[in-house]
C-alpha cells in the first residue's frame, strides 16, 4: 500500500475469473490495479486458523509455504488448482471465498486486500524503510 493510499480503500470494480481463470482483479477507486492469484489469495487467507499457521512457520500473507515432499518411495499427489466454488461479497466492506480445498473461514476485507497487494509497486514498498514505517504505525506489537 503506498503512501498516497487512502485509509479505507474501495474498490471501483471487482473481476473473480471463477470459472475462466485463476485470478480476481480489483480496481481501487484511487486508480491501482490489484491482480490476485487464487494460490495468492488462499495462502493469505486472514482467518484465525491460518494467521495462527503463518505465525508458527514466520510467514507474512505474501509469503508461500513451503512445498511438502512426498515420503520416500511415495508419489507426489494431485492437487486441483485452487479456486473458489463460492465468491460472496461480505457487506460493503469484504469478500468471503469457499474454496476447493474446503477451506472457507476468511473473510478478507478491501484494506487487508489493498495491504497484502501483491504488485511489485506494493511488494517492494512493504519491504522499504517507508512500508516498515507504515507496518509499524498501523499494526502496533501485541500484548504478550
Amino acid at each position: 500500500m503506498n503512501a498516497a493510499s487512502p485509509t479505507q480503500p474501495q474498490p471501483a470494480s471487482i473481476k473473480v475469473h471463477k470459472t475462466s481463470g485463476s485470478t480476481m482483479e480489483i480496481l481501487w477507486k484511487d486508480g491501482h490495479q490489484s491482480t490476485y492469484t487464487f494460490a495468492y489469495l488462499r495462502q493469505a487467507c486472514p482467518c484465525a486458523l491460518c494467521n495462527e499457521e503463518r505465525e508458527k512457520s514466520g510467514r507474512q500473507p505474501d509469503e508461500a509455504p513451503p512445498a511438502e515432499a512426498p515420503a520416500p518411495g511415495e508419489l507426489p499427489m494431485f492437487k486441483p488448482a485452487l479456486r473458489p466454488d463460492v465468491v460472496e461479497q461480505v457487506g460493503h466492506y469484504a469478500i468471503r471465498f469457499d474454496w476447493n480445498d474446503g477451506h472457507k473461514h476468511g473473510i478478507y476485507s478491501w484494506r487487508y486486500l489493498r495491504e497484502w497487494c501483491p504488485c511489485q509497486g506494493c511488494h517492494d514498498f512493504r519491504h522499504s524503510s517507508d512500508g516498515l514505517k507504515y507496518d509499524i504505525e498501523h499494526h502496533p506489537p501485541k500484548e504478550k
